[in-house]
């Protein structure tokens, strides 16, 4: 295990400069003598290889401008509305917008932030040596087209919508399987956010057969009331729990007629429209405008008529506020399933703004995606340029100035893990009934329910899907992630795994670079710079380990960072 005085060294010089560490303890995998000896000793061999490379670096002068490795010289010119708008408002609050990332972090950033996943080593330095000028918008759209793209968004969707087999949700393995699959073809095919909203608020049928049913079906208790705060949080953004009563009762009037009814098949259960008149005919919608429901309407379908109406700008801004919190790691409104009068919008004029764009263009998601994606503000380096004031509540990044830092969800960590090591992680579930497996094949983000067993995950706070909220998910660090990346079997072993996969480079000094160069760029989607490389290599002449530990040290040491651990 390296020890803290190299890691300390070396992390003075990598960006950042902050180990950011996470995950838990787990089991040690036998492993047999003889394996472990040879790979130790094929271990050393790509090491010694690698360290006469650093050891050349010790003698060059040392290159003191890392920031060059984050970001872009350029001033910020904005290049849309949205760059004018939240440029407006920095210079009234007094902020600086920060420059453009590098090419580097913006390769890893949009990866991440649109199809959930790293770039291989190859994608990343071919994007980052690529001269077109137009390159940034070329991968966006590139990217709109991976296969991953709906399956990082439908568990989104699955968060926010809580596919949950079982308890408090009980929506049991066939009803939630069923449910993600519609979500993913919604997703995949860019179903507009209107018609997917109407689609699940008219919803009747069976939990097995007709997927969006199962909306009325998530949530822990199946009554009027309960079914009505889902709604307003899920496609208003609003916690109704501090309304006046009589403002419940109003919005619960239009779920007081789902009804449910069981079947001769296990588990299903049928969602149907109770046909029982209202006790009054005349209901109110949440914006105080009134209607009266005929005797043949069901009044779940009139909520979803004005919910989705062109008028509606509760619902257009919801949405939009939710797309750029999920890009951004942060609402316009904040929390954005928390909209009220005293808690406003940041840029009120960017979020009606935002809002009117997805209504203009028939609620297409991708449209809002990739204005936000193709803005200066998304590409703002996340280094501020306007240092945060102490005892300050908010940050620069809070108001967008650069762009907010935040933790990879869990599944993408472990699938960041499974990438970089070549490692595969099965999933299992006993419960609820009936046993479920995953093969390892399968990708982390794609597991339709968290209800699928892992220690991981759970350490690592992924969604519960128990409420709906963003707080399903926690991305707190703890101390067991922190013992599980400090001093688990699990990521010494992979490190040792990670170098044989250099077992057959040359000997040459061009070979070696590209030994180091390949870590950083499959770690960190980025080249070493001068001062890493040196750095590394004075570390490597003081600390008088064999050669392979000093390689996993470095490996180690670059999966411990803040710069791996987080979005930036």
């Amino acid at each position: 295990m390296p020890n803290a005085s190299w890691k300390i060294t070396f992390i003075m010089f990598l960006v950042c400069a902050v180990v950011y560490v996470h995950a838990a303890e787990s089991k040690n995998p036998s492993k047999g003598k003889s394996e472990t000896k040879a790979t130790g000793k094929a271990a050393n061999r790509v090491a010694d290889r690698v360290v006469e490379k650093a050891k050349e670096q010790a003698d060059k002068p040392p290159s003191t401008d890392i920031r060059s490795a984050f970001e872009k010289s350029n001033e910020f010119k904005p290049v849309n509305r949205i760059d004018e708008l939240i440029y407006a408002g920095l210079k009234e609050k007094g902020f600086e917008p920060a420059p453009l990332c590098s090419d580097a972090v913006f390769v890893r950033r949009i990866f991440l932030d649109m199809i959930g996943t790293l770039p291989t080593e190859k994608e990343a330095k071919d994007f980052i040596l690529d001269t077109d000028l137009n390159k940034r918008a070329k991968l966006i759209e590139t990217l709109f087209n991976r296969d991953e793209f709906a399956d990082y968004w439908a568990m989104k969707w699955a968060d926010l919508l809580r596919v949950k087999a079982e308890f408090p949700i009980n929506l049991w393995p066939n009803g939630a399987m069923v449910y993600y699959r519609w979500i993913h073809a919604a997703i995949r095919d860019n179903k507009p956010y209107d018609k997917l909203a109407y689609e699940l608020l008219t919803a009747d049928g069976s939990n097995f057969r007709d997927a969006p049913s199962n909306f009325y079906r998530a949530v822990p208790q199946k009554d009027a009331e309960t079914i009505s705060e889902n709604v307003a949080q899920t496609f208003l953004g609003v916690r109704i729990g501090p309304w006046p009563e009589e403002k419940r009762k109003d919005i619960a009037v239009f779920f007081s007629r789902v009804a449910f009814k069981g079947s001769a098949e296990w588990k299903e259960e049928i969602v149907y429209w109770d046909r029982k008149p209202l006790d009054s005919p005349n209901v109110v919608f949440p914006d105080g405008t009134r209607e009266a429901v005929k005797p043949n309407q069901d009044p779940k379908v009139v909520f979803a008529a004005w919910l989705v109406s062109s008028n509606n700008t509760e619902f257009r801004e919801n949405l939009a506020n939710r797309i750029w919190y999920w890009l951004l790691g942060r609402g316009l409104v904040n929390e954005p399933d928390d909209f009220r009068a005293d808690n406003p919008p940041i840029y009120p004029e960017l979020l009606a703004f935002l809002g009117q764009e997805l209504a203009n263009n028939k609620f297409d998601p991708k449209h809002l995606y990739r204005m936000i994606l193709n803005s200066q503000i998304y590409q703002q380096s996340s280094i501020p340029k306007t240092p945060a004031k102490a005892n300050a509540d908010h940050t620069p990044s809070d108001f967008f100035a650069a762009y907010p830092v935040r933790r990879l969800e869990a599944e993408l960590l472990q699938d960041a893990f499974n990438k970089i090591f070549d490692v595969r992680i099965g999933y299992t579930s006993e419960v609820p009934e009936p046993f479920s497996f995953v093969p390892p094949r399968i990708r982390t983000i794609l597991l339709p329910d968290p209800s699928v067993s892992s220690s991981f995950l759970e350490m690592f706070g992924r969604a519960t899907r128990d409420s709906g909220m963003e707080s399903d998910r926690n991305n707190d660090v703890t101390e067991s992630q922190q013992l599980f990346m400090l001093n688990s079997t699990e990521i010494n072993e992979w490190g040792k795994k990670f170098i044989l996969r250099y077992r057959n480079a040359g000997r040459s000094q061009q070979d070696r670079m590209a030994v180091l160069n390949n870590i950083w760029l499959t770690i960190l989607s980025r080249y070493p710079t001068p001062l890493e490389l040196q750095r590394f290599a004075a570390d490597v002449q003081e600390s008088g380990k064999p050669p392979g530990e000093n390689v996993q040290d470095l490996v180690w040491t670059l999966i411990n960072t803040k710069e791996f651990f987080c979005r930036h």
